[in-house]
Parts: C-alpha cells; sequence; structure tokens
C-alpha cells in the first residue's frame, strides 16, 4: 500500500513540475512527468519498503535466538 501512495504522490509531484513549466499545450509532457515521477517514486519506496521488512526479520531472529538461549 505504502508503495502505491508513493507512486501517487510522484506522479502528481512529476505532473505538476512540467505543468508549472511548460506553456501552451502540454499534454504529453505532462504524462510523461506524471510517468517518471510514479515510477520512480514508486521504486524508491520499494527499496525502502524492502529494507524495513529485512530489518524486522533480523530483530524477530535475534529475538528468537535470545529467547532460545535463556530457555
Amino acid at each position: 500500500m505504502a508503495i502505491l501512495l508513493g507512486g501517487l504522490a510522484g506522479g502528481l509531484i512529476g505532473y505538476t513540475l512540467v505543468k508549472l513549466q511548460c506553456d501552451g499545450d502540454c499534454a504529453v509532457a505532462k504524462g510523461i512527468g506524471a510517468l517518471v515521477g510514479a515510477v520512480a517514486a514508486a521504486g524508491g519506496m520499494s527499496v525502502v519498503a524492502v529494507l524495513v521488512l529485512r530489518a524486522v526479520g533480523e530483530w524477530r531472529q535475534i529475538e528468537q535466538h535470545e529467547r532460545a538461549g535463556r530457555s
């Protein structure tokens, strides 16, 4: 879900950046800006999500080893 929200936010940012800089008929440029922004933001969020999931997995593994050592 976070990846989708990040992609949406990136798309809106990309669209707005092109909209502010372009004069006249800029439909294609706005679409490309939205696409590039969405893909870049979703890609960045996917990296963050993978790192968080790996950290949580390692944390749980460490806790299991500590519990096994106490028993």
